[in-house]
């Protein structure tokens, strides 16, 4: 009889999920002087950088102050990255700000493939020396956990199907929709609170809602061969999302007629700027060919992160494999039927139809269909934490002091609106002002776990002040601080609950996190 052992593996820290925040949380933790091993469910370790190909959104202050130090490294080793290895005009390779993509969006817009080459090039070493183990596609399978500790985790490998089990005194759930707390009986909350719980004023009336959750979106890059012509074979949905007209929509999906977030009002959009609109095309613009020597791209190159592909007919979280595996396919031809329609229908300035010569790159997001790896998570599963984030807490209409509430805890700050997009229970936007925000430690903690830590989007905020939590700069931040508290705690022999209820510890800690170079609190600033 053969006895068959499963594959054991041991760090300091296990993280889970390699997006923004766990990429981020196993940098901190390995130059704190652990061990990792961190899982990822793609081929590219970067979640909203890399593998869903989101160009970063970040605040106005980004150059000079308002993120970690890490996170500007890593902002500087971007443009470096184009800088080293790209022919460029020698203007362009002069721009301190350089702006690859010169995309409205944000002040560094770039390509997946280069946000990945710098995020393996952070790690390198550590990889290169045993210190880091990184598990490509792997996921979630089972959690082990007894007496408020988790024992162990099993991941499995989707090319192999093989299992191996992984043991850390710490764990950090990173993945992109909070898969860890199901699995190991962490309590959390989905969708939408109701104003009974929270109080929030753009809370729900009557019952909370679980599955009303914001849409998720198959990002995709494309650029423009004007003579050329690379129409796409008809989605097999098309027709069905050509004739979609959401009730709180005012044209069909598939238009240029689309909603303004902050009045949900009625907004004509352009695809190519310069005829008085807003250019969808510019807006999430990774490259400008007019940066680099002549011929080095045919085009300027975009993401596709627009209105148009939203997908909100149903959530991905908390329903039947089936509701998931169909809700993923409906949003990949809702993206697909949005570049067909723009080949072939779209109306254009000179009264034609269509631009034929878009052309989908599958290269630059890594895959065979186009599509980018994994679909723009905007609403994860979040912890029931010591602390929540309330919009009382950092909406610029309930601060009348003009400042956000200021936490005891803070290990962080972010600053971005209160940005909601339209919900699987055919909500429209929320987009209000909010005030430059801290994060603070117990939103990281669950109320029932010891050495479990939310390192990304699952926190302790609402529907909500996920809005505002979301983004890059603070997913980032929100992974560095939860590894370094699990660094003090290893070194302390700690619970990260023992570090936040005893003031001495805590300010212990916080020192850890400045001198890692974490800012914890805004100078004077204005909202947003």
């Amino acid at each position: 009889m053969t006895i068959v052992r499963e594959r054991c593996l041991e760090a300091d820290l296990v993280i889970l999920g390699g997006g923004t925040g766990g990429t981020a949380a196993a940098y901190a933790a390995l130059r704190a002087g652990k061990t990792v091993i961190m899982t990822e469910e793609t081929s590219w370790i970067g979640g909203q950088l890399t593998s869903q190909a989101v160009p970063p959104d970040e605040h106005p202050w980004i150059e000079s102050f308002g993120c970690t130090r890490s996170y500007r490294q890593f902002r500087d080793q971007v443009r470096a990255y184009y800088r080293d290895y790209f022919p460029m005009q020698p203007a362009s390779r002069a721009q301190a700000q350089l702006n690859p993509g010169n995309g409205t969006v944000s002040r560094l817009c770039h390509e997946p493939r280069a946000a990945l080459a710098v995020l393996e090039q952070m790690l390198a070493p550590y990889i290169h020396s045993g210190k880091l183990l990184v598990l490509h596609k792997h996921v979630l399978v089972h959690a082990q956990a007894a007496n408020h500790r988790l024992e162990h985790v099993i991941v499995k490998c989707l090319e192999t199907h093989a299992t191996v089990k992984l043991q850390a005194p710490f764990y950090l759930d990173a993945t992109e929709c909070g898969d860890l707390l199901p699995a190991a009986g962490i309590e959390y909350v989905t969708g939408a609170e109701s104003k009974a719980e929270t109080g929030e004023p753009h809370a729900v009336d009557g019952e909370a809602m679980p599955q009303d959750m914001q849409g998720f979106t198959y990002c995709f890059a494309m650029d423009y061969m004007e003579q050329e012509n690379h129409m796409i074979e008809k989605p097999a949905f098309y027709e069905q999302w050509k004739a979609y007209k959401p009730s709180f929509w005012p044209d069909h999906l598939l238009s240029f007629t689309a909603l303004k977030p902050s009045t949900n009002e009625p907004i004509q959009y352009e695809l190519f700027p310069g005829h008085g609109r807003f250019s969808l095309y510019q807006y999430r613009q990774i490259i400008d060919q007019r940066h680099f020597a002549a011929g080095t791209f045919d085009s300027n190159i975009t993401l596709v992160n627009w209105p148009q592909n939203d997908y909100w007919l149903g959530s991905i979280i908390d329903v039947s494999p089936e509701d998931r595996e169909q809700h993923l396919y409906m949003a990949k031809q809702l993206s697909l039927s949005l570049l067909y329609w723009l080949q072939t229908e779209a109306p254009r300035p000179d009264g034609g139809q269509g631009y034929p010569g878009l052309r989908l790159r599958p290269d630059v997001v890594g895959t065979a269909d186009g599509l980018a790896m994994y679909p723009y998570i905007r609403e994860s599963r979040r912890i029931k934490a010591e602390f929540t984030v309330l919009e009382q807490h950092v909406a610029t209409d309930l601060r009348p002091e003009g400042k956000a509430e200021s936490f005891f805890d803070s290990v962080g700050i972010g600053c971005y609106r209160i940005d909601l997009h339209p919900s699987t229970m055919n909500r429209p936007y929320i987009d209000i002002s909010s005030l430059p925000f801290e994060i603070p430690l117990g939103s990281l903690i669950p109320v029932k776990m010891d050495n479990v830590l939310a390192a990304a989007k699952n926190i302790g905020v609402t529907h909500i002040t996920n809005g505002c939590y979301r983004l890059h700069p603070v997913e980032w931040n929100i992974g560095e601080a939860a590894a370094l508290c699990a660094a003090y705690c290893l070194n302390n022999n700690l619970t990260p609950r023992d570090v936040r209820q005893d003031a001495s510890k805590l300010a212990s800690y916080q020192q850890m996190l400045v001198k890692y170079g974490i800012e914890l609190h805004w100078p004077e600033t204005r909202p947003v």
